[in-house]
């Protein structure tokens, strides 16, 4: 049993604990933790499997969720592994969560279920009102290992759908944010089939999000991702946007990172960041 999202530490408790030495890094990355504690208490740290973007993105917009996204509202999202099987036979080579040999029909049930629940999960989490109760069902929900694996099929699926869309619009010479043409100026990548294969179907097993891939994550949810850059700190890369030009109305989570591979969490905002 493996505890998904730690309990929540102080901070500088925390980089003093990880970064002792006297070395460049060990200098930056404590400049970095204190450029954060300014702005937040506490830092909570993620499971690192190759799922801890999808972990830390998906914890915080639960946190802090008041209401249903419009998206997650619509009423055909249930129907779109449906819909998207239809038009495109090569999503029937999906890599489903640890059940290999799927029949060829079940894959848009599965998926289905797993927005069902995402959409449950979502509403049930934005409709508790008190703080308390809430973080208590976060936590709940991040220790229910089945559920939380399903959870990021659904994410995975939905970054698909995005990766189509944009692609589509692309072709159709309608405008698409920049960095759709450097996910499909990847050898890897050049169209979402590939993207499915050569990416999304390895997140989770054989590796995490490659940063194009946050902007990917950032759309399908329709969130702005903050990210501080430790190793990045004194650079203008030290606070990055996923996207880096959002949409006014995008609700931001902010993420911790100090290589680009691992992610972990800021929680509790000091009193004056908030006034």
């Amino acid at each position: 049993y493996k505890l998904s999202v730690s309990p929540e530490m102080d901070i500088m408790e925390y980089c003093r604990k990880e970064w002792r030495g006297n070395t460049p890094v060990a200098k930056t990355m404590r400049k970095g933790y204190e450029a954060v504690a300014q702005k937040f208490a506490s830092i909570r740290r993620i499971r690192g499997d190759n799922y801890c973007a999808f972990r830390a993105t998906l914890f915080q917009a639960l946190s802090q969720a008041t209401q249903l996204p419009s998206w997650l509202q619509s009423e055909d999202f249930t129907m779109l592994p449906e819909n998207l099987l239809n038009k495109y036979d090569w999503i029937k080579q999906w890599q489903l969560k640890q059940k290999p040999g799927n029949k060829m029909g079940e894959i848009s049930d599965e998926i289905k279920e797993y927005l069902i629940l995402l959409r449950k999960k979502w509403k049930n989490i934005s409709d508790i009102k008190d703080p308390i109760e809430k973080k208590e069902a976060c936590d709940k929900l991040f220790k229910n290992e089945e559920e939380e694996y399903s959870l990021y099929e659904a994410l995975k699926f939905l970054m698909l759908n995005t990766a189509i869309e944009l692609y589509n619009d692309d072709k159709n010479g309608k405008r698409v944010p920049v960095f759709s043409w450097l996910l499909f100026a990847r050898d890897t990548s050049s169209n979402p089939c590939q993207l499915m294969h050569n990416h999304l179907n390895h997140i989770g097993h054989s590796g995490g999000l490659e940063q194009v891939e946050m902007f990917l994550l950032a759309y399908a949810l329709q969130y702005t991702i903050q990210v501080y850059r430790l190793y990045k700190y004194s650079t203008d890369e030290f606070i990055t946007l996923y996207p880096n030009d959002p949409e006014e109305d995008w609700p931001v989570v902010t993420l911790i990172t100090e290589d680009d591979r691992h992610y972990n969490i800021p929680v509790r905002m000091c009193q004056e960041t908030m006034l």
